[in-house]
């Protein structure tokens, strides 16, 4: 870490609180320290949040913010290599994945908002009344309030501006809480809305754990009148409980145990290096990520041989974010060797140098399991991938719908027609036919069943961080 861990409440930094480590997962060793916020410094987090509102803050125009966010995004622009090495210090990931992905992402969502913002109109309505004269209607949004934004570990600033944007976008203020073993780029974001003059208390930070520590607190803090969470579907439905005490709105993005699809008339060369893709970008830390590949039964041999070929060919990936995360993923793998067939990975590889002392897993491809078979219904979000034939359309869609999630969904098939058939009948909050996480901002994002409640993206995201108010005036 280039600096130390601290919280940012009101407008100032703070070290206080008991101290946890920071290990990095490369190396397995300890780095550093994060101070665990106390309750107390939760509740003055959600206090200066709710004084902003009433401050400066309150009185801000749509312009207003509009620019604040773009400048905060010149920020992050400005600063990139620092965001850069805490991201990969944080994670362990491979730099050019941060460098490509993660932190421009961050700075796109910023620019999205701010230019959504910049551009959002209201709805009217001219109303007939029974003395002819008439009335107009019309809506104005209003912010929520303070809005508690907890984020995890796999994408983290990624995943925490996909959520502050809007928030602050649409004129609330935000106690954000990273996840306790990625604190870095949440930090560099406090330093970055002070320079952007955000005034005090808009955006605040504290750190912790979940359980009995920050996350519980901030959750369950009779002041915070929104929650917005990724993060795993049992954790969500912890917070849901929480914030149904106070009927608060709540916007979850949970777990998955995404499905693809790979038919016969597929470009299997672009199915296979899409499959790559899918199941192993960032080690398959993603909730994207593809767990579950049925494959049309004709050129199921040659697909698994070949997708099995090139990750034996991986190199370069990065660790598991924790041990216990590691010793995850390896429970699963055991179970599955002794069930099924490994074609590819199964293990953890060996590098005779620092890195043995890290959390890695190798790329794995696996079959043979039944689909009651738990590393084939539980979410492992480790780089592994499990193989199937299917031999019809129908079936095909039962196997992909079958069990708890609903997140994504990859279709590969040469045939329009099919293409249009399948994707929309896959219950997941987003499909994508001969691509994966292909993203335009503005569209709308979440899952279904235990993978999520509401959407993000665009006006979805706006919409949920802002209360709309009709305004009727007779004529």
């Amino acid at each position: 870490m280039s600096s130390p861990v601290r919280h940012y409440v009101g407008g100032g930094f703070d070290a206080s609180g008991e101290p946890f480590p920071l290990v990095d997962p490369v190396t397995g060793r300890t780095v550093g320290e994060v101070p665990g916020a106390s309750a107390d410094l939760v509740d003055r987090a959600v206090g200066a949040a709710r004084d902003a509102l009433r401050g400066p803050w309150g009185a801000w125009s749509p312009a207003d913010r509009s620019r604040v966010l773009h400048r905060i995004a010149d920020g992050i622009e400005r600063r990139f290599e620092e965001f850069v090495a805490a991201e990969c210090a944080d994670t362990g990931k491979p730099r050019e994945l941060a460098a490509t992905v993660d932190i421009p992402r961050a700075v796109a969502n910023f620019r999205a908002y701010a230019d959504l913002l910049a551009g959002r109109a209201e709805q009217s309505w001219h109303t007939v009344t029974p003395d002819g004269r008439g009335a107009l209607n019309y809506t104005v949004r209003k912010p929520l309030g303070v809005v508690a934004v907890i984020s995890p570990w796999n994408l983290p600033l990624l995943l925490l501006t996909w959520k502050v944007a809007p928030a602050l976008a649409m004129g609330n203020t935000v106690v954000a809480k990273p996840s306790e073993l990625t604190p870095g780029t949440a930090c560099l974001l406090a330093e970055v809305t002070a320079e952007a003059e955000l005034p005090p208390g808009v955006f605040n930070l504290v750190h912790g754990e979940g359980a009995n520590a920050a996350g519980q607190w901030l959750t369950e803090h009779p002041g915070v009148d929104a929650i917005a969470f990724t993060g795993e579907s049992g954790t969500g439905t912890t917070i849901m409980r929480a914030a149904a005490a106070r009927l608060a709105p709540v916007s979850f993005e949970l777990g998955g145990k995404n499905a693809g699809l790979v038919f016969a008339d597929a470009d299997l060369e672009q199915a296979v290096a899409g499959t790559v893709r899918s199941a192993f970008t960032h080690s398959g830390q993603v909730c994207l990520c593809t767990e579950r590949l049925y494959v049309e039964r004709s050129v199921f041999d040659e697909f698994a041989g070949r997708l099995a070929e090139e990750a034996r060919k991986l190199s370069g990936y990065g660790p598991m974010v924790s041990a216990a995360h590691r010793d995850k993923v390896l429970g699963h793998l055991r179970g599955a060797a002794a069930d099924g067939r490994v074609l590819a990975g199964g293990g953890a590889p060996r590098f005779d140098d620092e890195r043995d002392g890290g959390f890695f897993v190798e790329p794995t491809v696996l079959t043979g399991l039944p689909e009651d078979h738990p590393a084939v219904r539980e979410e492992i979000f480790g780089p592994v991938v499990h193989l199937a034939p299917f031999d019809t359309e129908e079936e095909a869609l039962a196997l992909a719908n079958a069990g708890e999630y609903g997140l994504a969904a990859t279709v590969w098939t040469g045939d329009l027609a099919r293409a249009h058939r399948v994707a929309p009948a896959l219950e997941v909050g987003i499909a994508w036919v001969n691509t994966w996480n292909l993203r335009d901002l503005r569209t709308p994002f979440g899952g279904v069943k235990a993978s999520g409640i509401g959407r993000e993206g665009g006006d979805h995201s706006l919409d949920f961080f802002s209360e709309p108010m009709n305004v009727c005036v007779k004529l």
